[in-house]
């Protein structure tokens, strides 16, 4: 088999497979983490900047909000004209902002230079997903979406412990700027790297024409949904405006889509997504997911550093274990999956919702000096659960993407988890902090963080009912997705009379 053809390349037999799977993981892992390891640097960032809590909530959320605005667009681009010139420009204008942020003197510039890389940020990881499935297939493609998955949410693990590192050792007037800065070095060497074994451009989607109404009513419609969860309405009415708004342009969007099916032209979303139930139950199955684990780490900096009052490098070593056992548990995650398939999801998140219930019975009842050794066990815990259900998640998914909506498909599903991120944090953090501040006593914070990991662990359990629908509804009338089948060399010669390697 020839090195340069990437029509079906295995992960431990070709090294231009390995090279472009490494590639991809490298941009996943430095975007995710430049975004996790700023949330525990927040307080000295605020007062170094001088910033008010809005600005910081810009700075914070702005990356989400801009990156989850331009994955869709960066997918269908992608698939239009070729992904390595939107990987390589994505990831150069990362590199730049991230610089612009790390020094700016005041709010203003943060916040401007957070948008942008978010912006790119999300460009670059649309082009991840659609390029692992254009190079690789079948089970090669599960192995390398799961490791793509399980690599992002162990950068977005490592997040708090390397921030809080940083921001001890180096102080926090300056150690926020560093956080900032950590993503540079990996950005550099990905860009190089993506240049020399990204495999050359080429166009997946048939029709040229891209969609920009439908672009653009996406991006109202998502910028609508997620703003208010950024900046709280100042009352009910405009709280009200701002859901009338979502309506009336996902209605508009709709109407779009059906308008461009029905004159053959190709739509935004491509319409054996919509059409897909492992799709779209998949996906909501990862929105709860993901939304819960981005809420549950952040109330946890939170309690553990406003609520207890213990340091940030004390505070990184609780989180440390969550993304070690994450690393771990991904690794058995897929013999698992021989086993007993995709009820590997299943437990999962039925570990999960175990530590979210947990870590809010460790805070209730657990005296204050045992209280970090329990919450750093849970965390083990949650970063195990984590590990099980996220790629094979993840993977079954994206299996459902067309091939010429491979970026969109991958785009989608990332944007919906943004979007449930923005709306998580809000809302679990909004149940905190009025927790904590309407309890009396030393109390308050514990019951605050035990309210809100409950709420978490509604979250996966609602994702855990999704998932067993979804496993009840499909196993009996699918055949076995072809990431969960091994194919022997002999299977392949029966198959068409010639071996792999003759084909």
């Amino acid at each position: 088999m020839s090195t340069t053809r990437h029509d079906s390349m295995l992960p431990g037999e070709n090294v231009a497979a390995r090279r472009v799977l490494l590639v991809c993981l490298a941009a996943g892992a430095t975007t995710l983490l430049d975004q996790a390891v700023l949330n525990i640097a927040v307080p000295s960032m605020r007062h170094s900047l001088g910033a008010g809590a809005a600005d910081v909530q810009w700075i914070v959320a702005g990356y989400s909000l801009a990156f989850g605005l331009a994955l869709v667009p960066g997918g269908s681009l992608g698939d239009l004209h070729g992904r390595k010139r939107l990987f390589l420009a994505g990831m150069a204008v990362f590199l730049l902002a991230g610089v612009v942020a790390a020094t700016g003197g005041g709010p203003g510039t943060v916040i401007g230079a957070r948008l942008v890389q978010g912006a790119a940020a999300g460009i670059v990881n649309s082009q991840v997903i659609g390029t692992i499935q254009d190079v690789f297939h079948g089970l090669d493609r599960g192995r390398a979406l799961g490791m793509y998955a399980v690599t992002a949410g162990v950068a977005t693990a490592l997040g708090p412990p390397l921030g809080g590192a940083l921001v001890a050792g180096l102080g926090p007037g300056t150690g926020w700027r560093y956080c900032l800065l950590l993503s540079t070095p990996c950005a550099v060497v990905t860009l190089s790297l993506a240049a020399r074994w990204l495999p050359p451009p080429r166009r997946t989607a048939r029709d040229s024409r891209l969609d920009i109404l439908g672009l653009g009513l996406a991006c109202a419609c998502t910028l609508t949904l997620m703003v208010p969860f950024i900046r709280t309405p100042d009352s009910g009415g405009a709280a009200l405006l701002w859901a009338a708004g979502v309506c009336a342009l996902a209605c508009a969007f709709i109407a779009h889509q059906r308008i461009r099916v029905r004159r053959g032209r190709v739509p935004l979303v491509h319409p054996a997504l919509a059409s897909s139930r492992p799709y779209m139950v998949g996906t909501a199955v990862a929105m709860a997911q993901f939304g819960s684990s981005i809420a549950a780490s952040l109330v946890l900096t939170v309690f553990l550093q406003d609520g207890l009052g213990l340091s940030a490098l004390l505070t990184a070593a609780i989180s440390l274990p969550s993304a070690i056992a994450m690393g771990v548990s991904s690794a058995f995650a897929w013999r698992l999956v021989r086993r007993i398939g995709l009820r590997t999801v299943s437990v999962g998140l039925t570990l999960g919702v175990c530590a979210a219930l947990a870590s809010a019975v460790a805070a209730l009842f657990v005296p204050s000096a045992a209280l970090p050794v329990v919450l750093a066990a849970t965390q083990l815990l949650s970063g195990a659960a984590g590990g099980l259900a996220v790629s094979p998640n993840q993977t079954q998914v994206l299996q459902h993407a067309p091939a010429e909506a491979a970026g969109v498909g991958g785009g989608i599903l990332q944007m919906a988890q943004r979007i449930a991120a923005a709306v998580c944090l809000s809302a679990v953090s909004a149940v905190y902090l009025h927790s904590a501040s309407g309890s009396a006593g030393d109390n308050g914070p514990r019951t605050a963080y035990a309210l809100a990991s409950c709420v978490c662990a509604a979250l996966l359990a609602a994702a855990l009912v999704l998932a067993r629908l979804r496993r009840a509804a499909v196993a009996p009338r699918s055949p076995r997705p072809d990431y969960l089948t091994v194919k022997s060399p002999r299977d392949d010669r029966q198959h068409d009379g010639r071996s792999p390697q003759e084909r």
